[in-house]
């Protein structure tokens, strides 16, 4: 007789495993023969400007999940431990290359100079979206799990129907690897040999499923069975992770099909300011993350260099102050979208159900101020 059980031992989150690393978690530097010629130009002030940049970034999520929790915000997702990872990349792509994001890229968008103000608009619902993609070279955040891959993979088949010298690049985290859309992606750009980088940010958590739950093996492994070529790197070691862009793009640039890096990082806060990651992860894996902090390697690493640390810290929580209060104001201040804006940008030209729609709604809160009348 055929026993089946109905539990499963389900292992804990995977390992970090075999990566590329430039800079360990002691700030100590090993040589890498596959990424050091792509960042041999980062001297020790270069340097100092990837540190300020994280220190910038750290500073702005904080100041997001603040305001959500002010109630200046409807929902803000933390990046909080992922620093290297989108600031070493970031600063790795040209202006002309098209980024195509999720919704927690927001060290990307400021390597991008999209404004911190339009980088929380919409999460504090005053637009549909933040920027104008065309101005920076980069789409707005994309909420569907994995959408965002379809449409880089399609731009990218244009850019090489163009002959651009451009490059397109989404970005992911480990549990959209289970979606549909990111297999679909992969297989078009790779049929196309498509100029696109596909970054998936490994934080090894999606929301509370953790990743030894969604794959068996690396995730990296996975994007070779579709032909692309792959970079597995340190997402903690900012120069580990330019450097495999850095060489990502020059692959892709050279015609020879789209690349895939898988960035091992840790999601250090919660999904978002709605989840509460203490209810299925336990502290002491928080601890073990904790001590390969982005920031800290980089500080551990320009001292060993000699560098003014005191002066470096003083210099980034300037920046990050200025940041800090200048985002405060402007949300602070930022007004209300009209009735009418909310109608706006639903179709090319005016439709006469949307204005019967638009004319109800301001029926309906004119309504209230008419209780209000009666309650006086």
């Amino acid at each position: 007789m055929l026993t089946v059980s109905n539990t499963f031992d389900v292992p804990a989150p995977a390992g970090t495993g075999e990566y590329l690393q430039i800079i360990g978690p002691d700030g100590a530097r090993h040589p890498c023969e596959d990424l050091d010629v792509w960042v041999s130009d980062i001297d020790q002030r270069k340097l100092e400007d990837l540190y300020i940049d994280m220190a910038c970034i750290r500073r702005l999520d904080h100041e997001g999940t603040a305001l959500q929790r002010q109630g200046e915000l409807g929902l803000w997702a933390p990046l909080l431990g992922q620093e290297a990872a989108q600031i070493g990349s970031g600063r790795a792509l040209s202006d002309e290359d098209f980024i195509f994001p999720s919704y927690r890229e927001h060290g990307v968008a400021y390597c991008r100079g999209v404004a911190p103000q339009d980088l929380l608009r919409m999460w504090r619902g005053a637009a549909p979206s933040g920027w104008d993609p065309y101005e920076v070279n980069m789409a707005n955040q994309q909420i569907v799990i994995g959408a965002q891959t379809l449409h880089a993979a399609g731009y990218g088949m244009g850019l090489k129907l163009d002959g651009s010298d451009a490059a397109a690049i989404t970005y992911f985290g480990d549990g959209a690897t289970s979606q549909g859309d990111v297999s679909e992606a992969m297989v078009f750009a790779a049929s196309y040999q498509a100029p696109v980088i596909f970054f998936c940010q490994n934080n090894h958590w999606a929301i509370s499923e953790p990743v030894a739950r969604q794959t068996a093996g690396y995730i990296a492994d996975r994007a070779k069975g579709f032909g692309l070529a792959t970079w597995r790197v340190d997402g903690n070691d900012v120069l580990a992770v330019m450097g495999a862009t850095r060489a990502a793009l020059e692959h892709v640039r050279s015609g020879n099909g789209p690349a895939f890096i898988e960035a091992v990082t840790y999601r250090m806060g919660a999904h978002t300011t709605a989840d509460d990651p203490t209810r299925y992860r336990d502290a002491l894996e928080l601890e073990q993350w904790a001590a390969k902090d982005p920031l800290d390697r980089v500080a551990a690493h320009l001292d060993s260099l000699g560098a003014d640390l005191e002066e470096l810290k003083k210099r980034s929580t300037q920046a990050a102050d200025e940041l800090a209060a200048g985002l405060r104001e402007a949300i602070t201040t930022m007004p209300d979208p009209s009735v009418d804006d909310l109608f706006k940008n639903v179709y090319s030209h005016e439709h006469s159900w949307l204005d019967e729609q638009r004319d109800n709604y301001k029926l309906y809160l004119e309504s209230f101020s008419q209780d209000a009348e009666v309650t006086r």
